[in-house]
């Protein structure tokens, strides 16, 4: 079974979305080994200058450091410079990491400021939700979701319409 990591910078604050998080937990249980790896935000003033949003990244881009394995992982970082593809184009990359012997993907979704440049440079795919700017912390759920309607897409379930 194919484990999937997301790596994210920061914990879910609102209720509403743990609960939305522990749905498509349950429900990528059947598919895949899920693991949500939450990583300490690295602490800025309200209004942080440039050097300081810069080391706060380096800071949380040498966390993630550990989880990404160049043997067996497939790393993919989610940015807004990122690849945009659709939900079928995605579940033939979670498809393709399978059949290539990449036994662990990693999502990294990054603190509100992003994910730091040396990071970046390391993943294997960078990947946009969308043009649009969505609340940081509902990137993780929207992610579960379409990684949940990948899968859902691979065994040509009616899920995904």
């Amino acid at each position: 079974m194919i484990r999937i990591n997301i790596i994210c910078v920061g914990k879910l604050k609102e209720k509403y979305l743990r609960d939305a998080s522990a749905e498509y937990e349950k429900r990528l249980s059947g598919f895949c080994k899920l693991n949500i790896i939450e990583l300490s935000e690295a602490k800025l003033p309200s209004e942080p200058n440039d050097s300081e949003i810069s080391k706060a990244l380096t800071a949380e881009g040498e966390a993630m450091e550990q989880y990404l394995d160049a043997g067996s992982c497939y790393n993919i970082a989610m940015c807004i410079e990122g690849k945009q593809m659709t939900s079928e184009k995605l579940s033939k990359e979670i498809e393709k990491c399978g059949i290539s012997g990449s036994s662990t993907i990693n999502f990294i979704i990054g603190s509100s400021f992003g994910i730091d440049e040396k990071t970046k440079k390391k993943v294997d795919l960078k990947l946009s939700m969308s043009e649009m700017t969505f609340p940081h912390q509902l990137a993780r759920i929207m992610l579960l979701e379409q990684i949940y309607r990948a899968f859902q897409i691979s065994v040509g379930s009616r899920y995904h319409k």
